[in-house]
């Protein structure tokens, strides 16, 4: 592919130990002019198979404090357009997402936009889901217009080097597109649980905060601010998921999605309630 015919874009892709996935993830960006792997000092092949592929390697080491890794990429790498795309290493970039971005961004059209949406497809089990809850990311963005706030979370227990579940601030309108995103991480369930039970300390440490909830709750996608207000969560994400947004048409994997996010809400209030018992 000639490089005027590459998508004018600066692939950002976080890794740590992604060796099961990154070839999948790499070969997904192949059309996108430049595609950075940011590895927090994988232990595995991560860096040689991304080098082998092309992608720009560099190294990222947290200090424990602000910028994490995704302001950390926006501040410090040699970009060489204007537009930035952030993916974890299970994330592709699928075929009719690649055309679309092609077409907004290829054709000397200015985008309408200073940020976009994109939609996840989520595999579970293996499968997959075409139903239940599905999550909505802000992926695409122009980097000048861009800036990850800092929340006061550095004392979270099990607190980790990304940022967490919440979008970057934009000066600018944001628009969504309507590829998706693929999310398969091929992981095993074991490596499943023990993400979201870390997960989960940072979700209940915000709970245990009225002050630290208001600086996260402006920058969670509108679903996200939704769930947060719900009451009796964990229940009512199974009947959303499973049953209004027909998750059980997945069949196995449907049910069992639906019942793992539930669970992982039931974690984040049963810890928050841990924290406010010890304070």
């Amino acid at each position: 592919m000639s490089h005027s015919s590459r998508i004018p874009v600066s692939v950002i892709i976080m890794t740590k130990n992604e060796e099961q996935v990154i070839r999948h993830t790499l070969t997904s960006v192949a059309g996108f002019d430049q595609v950075f792997v940011v590895d927090s000092h994988s232990t595995d092949a991560t860096r040689h198979i991304a080098k082998e592929m092309g992608a720009e390697v560099v190294e990222f080491t947290w200090d424990g404090q602000y910028p994490k890794k995704k302001e950390w990429c926006l501040l410090n790498l040699p970009f060489a357009n204007d537009w930035v795309l952030y993916l974890d290493a299970d994330e592709l970039v699928t075929p009719r997402l690649e055309a679309e971005l092609r077409s907004l961004l290829l054709h000397g059209s200015t985008p309408a936009h200073a940020a976009y949406d994109v939609e996840l497809d989520y595999y579970f089990l293996g499968k997959r889901l075409r139903h239940g809850h599905k999550v909505t990311k802000r992926v695409l963005a122009r980097r000048d217009r861009m800036t990850w706030p800092h929340i006061d979370d550095l004392d979270v227990t099990n607190m980790w080097e990304v940022e967490g579940h919440y979008q970057p601030i934009i000066d600018g309108t944001v628009g969504r597109l309507s590829g998706r995103l693929e999310h398969n991480d091929r992981d095993p369930l074991y490596d499943y649980f023990a993400r979201h039970n870390r997960y989960s300390d940072w979700e209940a440490h915000l709970l245990s905060s009225r002050d630290l909830a208001e600086q996260v709750r402006g920058a969670r996608s509108e679903p996200g601010r939704r769930y947060a207000r719900l009451p009796f969560k964990p229940l009512a994400f199974f009947l959303h998921s499973y049953v209004a947004r027909r998750g059980f048409l997945d069949g196995r994997a449907g049910f069992h999605y639906a019942i793992a996010h539930a669970f992982y809400f039931w974690q984040i209030g049963i810890k928050a309630r841990e924290t406010f018992a010890a304070s």
